[in-house]
C-alpha cells in the first residue's frame, strides 16, 4: 500500500518509539536493522537494503512516499502498545 508523509513525521514517529524498537521491527519482519533504519531516513546502503521510499523536497524535511507501509505500521503498532 503507498503512503505520502512528511520526512519530519517519519522521523518523529522514530524517535518515539522505545528503545530496541528497530530490533524489534527487524526481528518481526525478517529484515537487518539496517534495513529498518534505512527506512526510517538512514543511509546504510552496504548493511542494509534500499525500502521503496522516494523523497520530494518540500516543507517539513519534505514528503517520502512510501511503496510499502509495513515497517511504517509495525512502528505505529508499537506505539499504539506502549500508550495503552
Amino acid at each position: 500500500m503507498n503512503r505520502a508523509i512528511t520526512f519530519n513525521e517519519l522521523r518523529k514517529i522514530k524517535d518515539s518509539l522505545p528503545e530496541g524498537s528497530m530490533h524489534r521491527i527487524a526481528d518481526e519482519l525478517n529484515l537487518s536493522v539496517e534495513t529498518v533504519r534505512n527506512f526510517f531516513g538512514g543511509h546504510n546502503f552496504k548493511e542494509g537494503k534500499s525500502v521503496g521510499i522516494h523523497l520530494e523536497p518540500g516543507p517539513d524535511g519534505g514528503l517520502v512516499m512510501l511503496d510499502d507501509t509495513t515497517v511504517l505500521d509495525k512502528a505505529l503498532a508499537i506505539l499504539e502498545e506502549q500508550n495503552s
